[in-house]
């Protein structure tokens, strides 16, 4: 049958059913359709090489010294170390590939070695990597030694009260950094202020970013309320910079100013943007990411923002994209940049992609894992939605938790959130009203400190967002009229907070290398240096730090279960008594089952896991014996919590020789007396989905058993529930409490039961 008449079949999901299905390579080169790009190599790419005469580059990956292009030209003046090219260049590529992933060569060798490596150079090494060695590497080479994180704090409506009250609920959960984006370019002042008042709740010492045009964002920096700029884009053709009205010199002067002031200063770049800009002169992503990088650290920044970025979608849907993600972050660390290693643009819709694209970050760590992780809702998320977005913000704490790893974030209780919540509310209100700039209402800001996103609130509207953001621009309200305010209106700690953060522009500690502030202290790739060399080196939980990783929400415990429990109690005294009438003893009646009930039925346990009161399953079990035209008899097992055991016990008190086990969890089995312990009749094994019409029927097929029949099977349908995932954890400390009140020896007991009123 032709492909394309044979019937498709539902039982796989086709990739390409994905918004995000897989491109042709072909269909991007500009210049030449006939020639695509690759993630790693293009036929277009130069190979590596160099020559000096006189002291200078003579020629460069393939290209003489007169047709350099400006960023031949940047890099060879700024970039390689006329001193290690020779040595470096004349190292065979995988010698130095070996070396990435060789523990016992020391970090520094390696960061001397790459700064005489021409761009082509560096990226002929990286790809002979494997995946699993790009990880590896990038652990030993990132510069600081404890990993951190950013958050993106947005709102669709570009609410100040939301901004304030979200930034504070990330500083709570640990980022490093906030940065924020404006769906209105006019709100960027409005959202500094918000952003800059909200950060400084709770702790003092996370960096905020406002990404803006860059010279308005200059100006906002200028004005005190962001420590740092991360979204200063550099390209790897020249027509690329040419198309934006840059150069590389034009960078290199917006980097110094920025520096100049004491502002922590690192720019953007990442595979797909010249794409993008429809110039890549079909050339490799990883070789115009590499020249990208050989620009910034000729530029003197102190690092980078890539892996990606905005061009990541389009990047991921090449083959080898997401290795090419990670390999262009080894080369920024390599270089001895700082790196936000993006994991920031939702690259694809698949939850399996997604969580394989962030865990290799996780483990190795990074500077800044996500630049930034959407810790807003997606739909709030004017960056667009992150690869990991408020939606998942539970599951990469979980994350950390599974794997021991440190991705900068921290549990949050929900008391403590809406505390702070409240707080950064008030506290911005209080700076908007000061400087006369709005008067928030209560309902207002009521609405948002509840709210999970900007669907919930009630708040100013677009217009008057607008109005807020051009009056501080117009005024020329800075950082300390807005720290006066606060000290004013009684929000002393948020004020002195504000103000530690721009004193540090003055020591300029912070611009460092990869330096973030922890506890009221600069740590950066200088006090903190990552000193990986096997095992034991580098960066390793404290017990301290494990112990916050570790202590995600909604926990389960023993006390817990038996709490819940307790609520159940009461209920079930109402319905059903048990009395004990002494040892059960077996009968010779031919017509006799007995239901074998572990030790915590109906005492410490009360309900199924399915949720069904234990008095509703008993009362199901007895009259589906009775009317299969048998006897029942309630047993309680006091020497085994084991469903087979209970089963296999009771069928030999049993006249009939046939008996039902069932534990308070509700997982029950039919046995007979002369089977082996698990060779079972009958056996209800997941008792999260099994039904009171289901137990009543596996009592009439007791029944049938005892009468010399053969009935047809109960069987639980399942469609493929991750039971296991969802109720195990229970399920072991509801064992592990019926295991407790057992006695070896111990004898069953005949327990008479008396059920009071209609049943559950």
């Amino acid at each position: 049958m032709a492909e394309e008449t044979r019937p498709r079949a539902n039982r796989w999901k086709r990739f390409s059913d994905w918004d995000d299905r897989p491109l042709r390579l072909d269909q991007f080169a500009v210049e030449d359709p006939d020639n695509g790009f690759a993630a790693f190599k293009s036929p277009h790419d130069p190979k590596p090489g160099f020559a000096i005469e006189a002291g200078r580059i003579a020629s460069m990956d393939g290209a003489l010294a007169r047709d350099f292009d400006m960023i031949d030209v940047f890099i060879a003046r700024y970039h390689l170390d006329p001193e290690v090219v020779p040595e470096a260049m004349g190292m065979p590529s995988a010698d130095i590939a070996r070396m990435l992933v060789d523990m016992n060569v020391p970090r520094a060798e390696l960061v001397r070695l790459a700064h005489g490596m021409t761009p082509a150079k560096l990226a002929d090494v990286v790809s002979q990597l494997s995946s699993l060695e790009i990880a590896f590497a990038y652990g030993k080479m990132r510069a600081r030694k404890t990993p951190g994180n950013q958050a993106h704090v947005t709102n669709a409506k570009d609410d100040p009260l939301q901004m304030a009250a979200d930034a504070a609920t990330a500083v709570a959960f640990g980022f490093d950094e906030i940065e924020t984006t404006m769906r209105v370019a006019r709100n960027a002042w409005s959202n500094a202020v918000a952003c800059a008042v909200g950060a400084s709740v709770g702790r003092w010492g996370t960096l905020f970013q406002c990404s803006s045009e860059e010279a308005e964002e200059l100006k906002i920096g200028m004005a005190g309320f962001t420590s740092y700029a991360e979204t200063v884009s550099v390209y790897g053709t020249e027509k690329s910079f040419l198309d934006g009205d840059d150069t590389p010199w034009s960078k290199a002067f917006l980097a110094a100013a920025y520096a100049s002031r004491g502002i922590k200063m690192r720019c953007t770049s990442g595979a797909g943007s010249e794409l993008l800009m429809g110039f890549h002169d079909r050339k490799s992503l990883l070789y115009l990411e590499a020249r990208c990088l050989c620009l910034q650290r000729a530029m003197g920044v102190q690092g980078t923002q890539n892996g990606g970025i905005d061009g990541a979608p389009v990047t991921c849907t090449v083959p080898g994209g997401m290795r090419e993600l990670m390999a262009e972050n080894l080369i920024a660390v390599w270089l001895d940049l700082e790196c936000a290693s993006g994991n920031d643009a939702r690259a694809t819709e698949s939850e399996i992609r997604v969580g394989a694209k962030i865990l290799p970050y996780l483990i190795a760590g990074s500077d800044l894992i996500c630049s930034g992780f959407g810790s807003i809702l997606k739909y709030d998320n004017s960056f667009n939605a992150s690869l990991l977005n408020g939606e998942e913000l539970e599951d990469y704490l979980v994350l950390q938790r599974d794997f021991e790893s440190d991705g900068g974030l921290t549990p949050v209780s929900e008391t403590r959130v809406m505390d702070l919540r409240a707080r950064a509310v008030d506290a911005v209100s209080a700076v908007l009203v000061e400087l006369g700039l709005a008067e928030p209402t209560i309902d207002m800001k009521q609405s948002v400190i509840a709210a999970s996103g900007s669907d919930e609130t009630r708040t100013f509207s677009g217009r008057e967002v607008g109005r807020i953001s051009e009056t501080i621009k117009d005024r020329n309200i800075t950082v300390i009229e807005v720290i006066k305010a606060l000290a004013k209106r009684g929000f002393e700690e948020e004020a002195q907070n504000l103000l530690n953060l721009v004193r540090l522009r003055i020591s300029g500690d912070y611009l460092q290398t990869s330096a973030v502030v922890r506890d009221g202290r600069v740590v950066s790739a200088v006090n903190d240096p990552n000193n990986y060399q096997g095992p034991g080196t580098g960066y390793r939980l404290s017990e301290a730090r494990r112990e916050q990783i570790v202590g995600i929400r909604d926990v389960l415990t023993r006390p817990e279960v038996l709490r819940v429990e307790s609520n159940y109690r009461s209920a079930e005294s109402s319905r059903i008594l048990y009395s004990t009438l002494g040892p059960a003893q077996p009968t010779k009646n031919g017509r006799d089952v007995v239901i074998g009930i572990s030790p915590a039925f109906g005492v410490k346990l009360f309900q199924t896991v399915a949720g069904h009161p234990l008095s509703a399953v008993l009362r199901a079990l007895i009259a589906g014996i009775a009317e299969g035209g048998c006897t029942a008899r309630v047993v309680r097992m006091r020497h085994t919590a084991d469903t087979s055991f209970l089963g296999l016990s009771a069928a030999r008190l049993a006249g009939s020789g046939v008996g039902v086990g069932i534990q308070a969890k509700g997982t029950a089995v039919i046995h007979q007396k002369d089977r082996l312990p698990h060779n079972n009749l009958e056996l209800f094994s997941n008792s999260p989905i099994t039904k009171l019409d289901h137990y009543q029927r596996m009592g009439f097929n007791a029944a049938a058993y005892a009468l010399g029949e053969l009935p047809e099977p109960v069987i639980v349908p399942t469609r493929g529930e991750a039971m296991g995932s969802r109720y195990h954890a229970r399920v072991s400390l509801i064992y592990a409490i019926e295991t407790e009140m057992t006695a070896e020896g111990a004898e069953p007991e005949e327990i008479d039961v008396a059920f009071l009123g209609a049943a559950a």
